[in-house]
């Protein structure tokens, strides 16, 4: 085995067997799926106690309009004001002033307990459409009520593309789903060339500190020590993003098989399977409920989610090799972390500049800056992972690749140039030119 691929096991190896590496292997994605199906459990499961409300209407017009539900129960009360109050076995109290049509702010709700953002906005959506109601009646047109509910119209816009055909991938993406994909995953990246990137650079202190490095030289080039030590964690990275992608699958397909029938009905399951086979007919679907097909659609199309993770492999070890190479060189550039702080300064803009043209890209995939800012290096793998799951032109991520592997040949071999003269030198913090004439040196 050469030295570079023994340098590479013994970096692999002593990271795999770590505990730590164990444990966030398996909890990662159980908590990053749980994350995502609490909140729709707590919905459809979760209910507060049944709250009553006291209503005492001077106006005549709300309180026969109300309607109770599984929360709220709205009582009719005769007491005035003060003495309502009075009773905390209730949850409070809804009082309504005489002139309430047209003072719209006459309406007040006093509680025994905290009340919630939710209930209160389902006290006011329920009085404006009563309220909206009785100023309809004052036009004294015929059938009103009958009237409004046909011209009442729900859409759900569906998104094709002009460069596939309809039926291709079996149904129109979700641009919901669309953009939390590109949110997780641009996340997950930043993440990972922050971490991984500083655990070189840890590493590299760690040994120069310890006078390590200084014996391994010996026997190894220190290209071939900076290297090996980078591809080692690399190829850990890759184990550990692979075991992730094929948990969250494998959690992910389960779990939405379970709540399938919670949140859908029979038909439509059928309408999503439709859907995903590219044969619904879409315009004979509730437009209320279509979105919420396209929405399980997208997260069971595994053919879509397979492409993404084939390209957040690919990104993620391009931006790792960069990153990783330029924290490698200031780990063998300093003797300790409170050194690395300046000289590492200058790393992190660009990740974080990257991370805040993630919103950009949100808005507007296709824009001009986007669209640089994901071919540009030390931005492409956490941009671009937030514009693939929108359907961008297939040319597009191939370019970001082969500009970010021709890049991390340079960087590689800039950064071996300090690690070089960095490993052997102890007791002095270099400047950023100082490092930047190392480079420069034969």
């Amino acid at each position: 085995m050469s030295q570079v691929g023994i340098i590479i096991a013994r970096e692999f190896n002593e990271r795999v067997r770590k505990k730590s590496f164990i444990l966030t292997t398996i909890l990662v994605p159980v908590l990053m799926v749980t994350l995502m199906a609490v909140p729709t459990l707590l919905m459809l499961y979760a209910g507060g106690d049944t709250k009553e409300i006291a209503v005492i209407d001077k106006s005549g017009l709300i309180l026969p309009a109300l309607e109770s539900n599984e929360e709220v129960v709205f009582l009719p009360s005769e007491e005035e004001l003060d003495q309502a109050r009075l009773n905390t076995e209730r949850f409070g109290v809804l009082w309504i002033g005489e002139d309430v049509l047209a003072n719209h702010g006459n309406i007040r709700l006093y509680t025994n307990s905290s009340s919630s953002m939710m209930l209160e906005e389902s006290i006011e959506h329920q009085i404006e459409k009563i309220l909206e109601e009785e100023k309809l009646k004052s036009y004294h047109i015929e059938n009103l009520p009958e009237i409004m509910e046909a011209v009442k119209t729900n859409i759900t816009l569906q998104s094709f593309r002009n460069d596939k055909e309809e039926g291709e991938g079996g149904h129109s993406q979700s641009a919901g789903a669309s953009f939390a994909i590109g949110y997780i995953l641009s996340f997950v990246l930043y993440m990972f060339l922050i971490i991984y990137g500083q655990m070189v650079m840890q590493a590299v202190i760690e040994e120069k500190s310890s006078r390590v490095l200084d014996v391994l030289v010996t026997s190894a080039r220190p290209f071939q020590l900076m290297l090996g030590k980078i591809l080692g964690v690399a190829l850990m990275a890759v184990v550990q993003v692979a075991i992730w992608g094929v948990l969250i699958f494998g959690i992910g397909s389960v779990g939405s098989s379970m709540l399938m029938p919670e949140i859908l009905d029979a038909e439509q399951i059928t309408q999503l399977e439709q859907m995903q086979a590219g044969t619904l007919d879409t315009s004979t679907v509730d437009p209320e409920v279509l979105s919420d097909i396209q929405l399980f659609a997208t997260f069971t199309d595994f053919g879509y989610l397979a492409t993404i993770f084939v390209y957040l492999l690919l990104f993620l070890v391009g931006g790792y090799l960069l990153y990783s190479a330029l924290f490698a060189a200031v780990g063998a550039s300093v003797d300790n972390m409170t050194d690395a702080g300046q000289l590492t300064t200058p790393i992190m803009l660009p990740i974080i500049l990257a991370l805040m043209m993630m919103f950009v890209v949100m808005k507007d995939p296709n824009s001009s800056l986007a669209f640089w800012f994901s071919i540009i290096p030390l931005t492409s793998p956490i941009v671009m992972m937030a514009r693939i799951p929108a359907g961008i032109p297939a040319w597009e991520p191939v370019l970001s690749l082969v500009v970010l592997y021709l890049t991390i040949v340079l960087f590689v071999w800039m950064a071996a140039k300090i690690y070089r003269v960095g490993i052997l030198m102890h007791g002095k913090k270099p400047t950023l030119k100082e490092l930047w004439k190392w480079v420069r040196q034969n």
